[in-house]
């Protein structure tokens, strides 16, 4: 009879446990998020949005719970985050998301850390990230235009979508979550006036299970063109401009609505040969004040930036073609390593100022290690030669996408029907071109120049290599609808096209891959290869100092750091702790030029040194 006892009260006991998770969800089911009048409503009491943006796949997932208690730390309410769709669909129908790209996860978390969410799922993103997140393989087909009723752009972005709801829908406030906002598109208004567009975006999105609060969110002087009447409308806009100013254009296209600055710019990214951006605290910290005292609603653009790993980095393209660093920095409150600056604490006393009386923000939790790496040499190198694929054999040039590559390099081969000298002309070369015959280099075309032509001496007994590198695609404006990489359309020497042409696929996308290459302690010829290692007895977080070196790529321990260009403003890569380890690690550096140096070190800060200046 006892044993009895004890059997049922474990039973009991058993489906105790099992109701908590129930209990615990309905209790969460209890929140609403609305509007009324210009004010956001939570729980029917007005609520003010004080929100930081802060990016998945930009911030390595270890460090997610410490940058969302810094938030926590300043006052802010809500995480912003935009989802990256090339990165969680990377080819047509094959989803991930999983590790860094764990956008659920992300999500709770943030929930977790007592944070609203605001998504913001495109399709498109702008972000200064390569395509603004669209991904590359929509541009296969030759006449897709994306951004558009093209019947193939919306059906991939429908798939998109619906598969990013089944991730997170279940995440919402009306479901127990923390997402409260959902934008649809992204700064439309700086792209198009197409309402049946915009229209069919909405509707993919409630499509997929999203039922909080739609917004879109534009300039001030682009609301009319990127919004559609049943949708709240939010303005971006940088601490350089006036926040009454941009909230007077604001009111004379709606009032009586919640008033929001979808993004605050309170820094500005970086593009190589311009000089850092930077903006002094007391500038966003100023318009924040005039907003909260507005009862205005504000996300902080950006919180924290982190890095564009990999070949993740966007580009510009106005009078001439600007691709973006790595780093993602942004001159944030948060530095890209994760520690808090001056800026970070100016606006923390703004925000202090508005929250309820007797509030008391969390302390600061500990800034990730830093650790210094010494000097350490690479005494191996590879010709990039010395192992390459087999061919794709066209008479014409193909630009990447045609033949499904999307990042990295790619190698156009012939010959020259006569040796002597000519011009060679490139149409378009996308973007960063080096013309060779055999180990010798004759010339650099590059797009960032406006260049497209070069005077060269062939020689016809020899193949003529153009190497081109991809160095992200533009992600803001008109020109990214036919941002094709490689060369987009022929090469032509002294009037001539030339045809006949080898093509090889160099995506770079896993160096491990690249086992194949023949190092050796000399290289013969470049662009090259060169690879060494390093010994720790601790890890932690460092960035490698590239000044010395050329223009190229770094992988550590097989992920790739990003780019590194002797123009700046970038000197320096970051490493997050997680991507090294005790003992010893490995360094392939990638590298188009010989400046001598063949040494590499690890020091505790971004150095932003602009060496060559171009066009802004």
């Amino acid at each position: 009879m006892n044993r009895l006892k004890i059997h049922f009260t474990q039973i009991l006991f058993v489906f105790i446990l099992l109701a908590l998770p129930a209990a615990h969800a309905s209790s969460r089911a209890a929140h609403t998020f609305s509007w009324r009048g210009e004010q956001f409503l939570l729980d029917g009491k007005p609520f003010q949005v004080i929100s930081g943006e802060m990016h998945y796949a930009r911030v390595p997932r270890p460090y997610w719970r410490h940058r969302m208690k810094l938030m926590k730390a300043m006052g802010l309410n809500t995480l912003t985050t935009y989802v990256f769709w090339n990165r969680h669909e990377p080819k047509p129908g094959q989803f991930d998301f999983s590790g860094n790209l764990d956008l659920a996860a992300y999500i709770r978390m943030a929930q977790e850390e007592g944070l609203w969410v605001i998504l913001r799922p495109g399709p498109y993103i702008c972000s200064e990230w390569d395509f603004g997140g669209l991904p590359a393989w929509l541009l296969a087909a030759p006449d897709t235009k994306v951004r558009s009723t093209d019947p193939r752009f919306l059906a991939a972005a429908e798939r998109y979508m619906k598969r990013v709801g089944e991730e997170v829908a279940p995440l919402q406030i009306t479901r127990g979550g923390p997402i409260i906002m959902t934008q649809v598109e992204n700064e439309y208004g700086s792209f198009g006036d197409d309402k049946e567009y915009m229209s069919a975006i909405r509707r993919m999105i409630s499509a997929a299970g999203f039922d909080v609060l739609l917004y879109t969110a534009d300039g001030a002087d682009k609301l009319n063109a990127g919004t559609l009447p049943d949708l709240l409308s939010a303005i971006n806009f940088g601490a350089s401009d006036s926040p009454e100013k941009e909230f007077a254009k604001f009111s004379q296209f709606r009032q009586n609505v919640p008033k929001m600055c979808g993004e605050y710019w309170v820094g500005w990214f970086d593009a190589w040969g311009q000089h850092h951006h930077s903006v002094a605290a007391e500038l966003p910290a100023q318009g924040l004040d005039w907003m909260l005292s507005h009862g205005i609603s504000v996300s902080l653009y950006m919180f924290h930036g982190g890095t564009s790993f990999g070949f993740m980095n966007g580009a510009n393209k106005y009078a001439v073609y600007t691709p973006d660093i790595s780093s993602y920095d942004y001159d944030s409150p948060v530095d890209e390593a994760g520690r808090p600056t001056a800026k970070f604490f100016a606006l923390r006393d703004v925000i202090r100022k508005y929250l309820p009386a007797g509030t008391i923000l969390p302390g600061l939790p500990p800034s990730p290690q830093m650790i210094q790496i010494p000097r350490f040499q690479l005494r191996e190198s590879a010709s990039l030669f010395s192992a390459l694929p087999s061919p794709v054999r066209s008479k014409q040039v193909k630009p990447m996408e045609f033949l499904g590559q999307d990042y990295g390099l790619i190698l156009y081969r012939t010959h020259a029907a006569k040796s002597g000298r000519g011009k060679l002309e490139i149409t378009d070369p996308r973007d960063y071109v080096v013309v060779l015959q055999g180990s010798k280099r004759l010339a650099v075309i590059d797009r960032g120049l406006n260049q497209s032509s070069a005077e060269i001496d062939v020689d016809s007994g020899e193949p003529l290599d153009l190497l081109v590198e991809n160095m992200g695609r533009v992600n803001f404006g008109p020109n990214l609808v036919s941002e094709r990489k490689g060369i987009t359309e022929k090469v032509t020497l002294n009037g001539e096209e030339l045809q006949d042409w080898e093509i090889y696929s160099l995506p770079l996308n896993d160096i491990l891959k690249l086992s194949n290459l023949k190092f050796s302690a000399q290289v013969k010829s470049r662009p090259a290869f060169y690879r060494g290692r390093f010994d720790l007895r601790s890890t932690g977080d460092t960035y490698l100092d590239m000044r010395g070196w050329g223009k190229g790529l770094v992988w550590i321990n097989g992920h790739n750091l990003g780019r590194y260009w002797s123009i700046g403003p970038q000197q320096s890569l970051y490493i997050p702790a997680e991507w090294l380890r005790k003992g010893f690690n490995d360094v392939v550096v990638f590298d188009y030029e010989d400046h001598g140096s063949r040494s590499l070190q690890g020091i505790e800060q971004l150095i932003l040194e602009t060496t060559e200046v171009r066009s802004k």
